[in-house]
């Protein structure tokens, strides 16, 4: 397979993929091409499309490549959407979801200390919609869930890594929503320590009935 046919071949592969496809996930799919090979068509990709005037482009995200609209056209495709009703995160479960990606890993009565409410249903929310996940237990009485935010929030937000969070008086401008000033100023001072013994979960552990059980009563001792 030459160039020509090989550059072909990925962008079909990243037009029908709905995630973030890694290289070595591309080095399966063909058995005469090797990684360095379609990481320099990848890289040609990304430069034609840059280099065109159209509606795409090639980034990386959550350690994959993934097409992706250009941040021009931002605001004319949240008009789009809003008017097809699109189910958006709301501004708690943001506010949650900023406390968490800032401040992971995090207990629930953390958070809830920090927006200054109860934020048991958003926290399920965005278990929900796969924002955040259970890690494991804080080794504390009581051994509250500890929340990370997962590889569906990196893909959300266009990150390659974690450590592409902006700072936290951006974090605004990549969610398109301006966060409350107090609750950016708490976020900051919040006196949240990663805890080292990080217990982990137990094999089989069924998180989500059990998250809610643990969260709300954590709640309730406040």
């Amino acid at each position: 397979m030459d160039n020509n046919e090989l550059r072909a071949a990925l962008e079909a592969i990243l037009f029908v993929s709905n995630e973030p496809v890694k290289v070595e996930e591309f080095a399966e799919a063909f058995t005469d091409s090797d990684v360095p090979s379609i990481t320099a068509q990848l890289e040609e990709i990304r430069k034609n499309l840059e280099s065109c005037i159209g509606g795409f482009i090639l980034e990386q995200a959550a350690g994959g490549w993934r097409l992706a609209t250009r941040p021009e056209h931002d605001g004319v495709l949240k008009k789009y959407f809003s008017k097809k009703g699109e189910n958006r995160l709301s501004i708690a479960a943001l506010e949650t979801l900023a406390i968490v990606a800032y401040r992971q890993p995090i207990t629930a009565p953390e958070v809830s200390d920090i927006r200054g409410v109860n934020s048991t249903q958003t926290i399920r929310t965005l278990l929900e919609r796969r924002m955040i996940r259970v890690s494991g237990r804080k080794n504390v009485v009581g051994s509250p869930f500890l929340y990370r935010t997962t590889r569906e929030f990196l893909v959300h937000f266009g990150l390659n890594d974690i450590r592409d969070l902006p700072q936290l008086e951006e974090f605004g401008d990549l969610i398109g929503e301006q966060l409350n000033e107090e609750l950016v100023a708490n976020i900051a001072a919040a006196d949240v320590t990663p805890d080292t013994s990080e217990i982990p979960l137990a094999e089989g552990e069924e998180i989500a009935e059990v998250e809610l059980e643990s969260s709300e009563a954590a709640e309730h001792q406040q």
